[in-house]
């Protein structure tokens, strides 16, 4: 059995390195991915501690997954595994009082968020267009996730490629297709720039931030959209368009 280490982006590193040398497809997600992602890293006002960490597996490796975790010191939360397995995974740092998400196949809070073989596509965190997603998906945002996808726009271009750069043509496609996700992410991705005010940036950061803001809102307004997204989209606001997640807390 792995000990576990106390600061959390050295255990997200160990675990990454440990899944890929047993060749588990797995891949860090949230804010300790944000802040690997920044290669300069993170401009001071976008700091902040480090509850968890967070993961995906690839649709199918539960099993694998949660072997994996017991191995590495972490103890599974059993009963929420064992009614939940299938979609989403829970363990705990019994060592650090740290609890670990694991999603399997894709990622559901709020809305929906489909990996398929885009998991694959980066060798340490999900893309970065799936991370803002999953950032944005809330229907209310707290002040975490307005820092992390903050930061996401600091740090990254918008552009229709992966890498370094947020992928607004992914994200353009799923919100397209998908009204529900379509009107939460653009509400957030609107209220972001009021936020930014509030950070000491300098302006050329603001403005670097506001630009790609607008860059990637017009490339979802220009993205065509489905049949269904447009007949879901005559029902607007009068039928709700999320889902309320559970927080799960608690020992194994």
């Amino acid at each position: 059995m792995s000990a576990t280490r106390e600061d959390v982006v050295e255990e997200a590193l160990r675990i990454a390195e440990a899944a890929t040398e047993e060749g588990l497809a797995l891949r860090l997600l949230g804010g300790v991915a944000v802040r690997i992602r920044a290669s300069d890293g993170l401009a001071p006002v976008f700091e902040r501690p480090y509850a968890d960490h967070d993961w995906i597996s690839s649709k199918g490796a539960s099993s694998s997954a949660q072997k994996f975790f017991e191995k590495q010191g972490y103890a599974p939360h059993t009963r929420f595994n064992a009614l939940n397995g299938r979609e989403r995974l829970l363990f705990f740092d019994e060592n650090n009082d740290r609890q670990v998400d694991v999603f399997v196949g894709s990622f559901r809070m709020s809305h929906e968020i489909p990996f398929g073989k885009r998991l694959a596509s980066e060798p340490l965190t999900i893309p970065l267009a799936e991370l803002l997603l999953t950032k944005l998906q809330i229907v209310e945002l707290n002040e975490k996730d307005v820092k992390d996808a903050l930061a996401l726009f600091h740090d990254h271009p918008v552009d229709d490629e992966d890498g370094d750069s947020v992928n607004g043509g992914r994200i353009a496609e799923l919100c397209a297709s998908d009204w529900g996700l379509w009107r939460t992410f653009t509400a957030n991705l609107e209220a972001l720039g009021d936020h930014a005010e509030r950070y000491d940036l300098p302006d050329e950061d603001k403005g670097r931030i506001t630009e790609r803001i607008q860059t990637l809102q017009e490339r979802i307004e220009g993205e065509p959209k489905t049949f269904g997204w447009k007949m879901r989209s005559k029902i607007g606001d009068r039928k709700r368009w999320y889902e309320l997640p559970e927080e799960v807390e608690g020992g194994p």
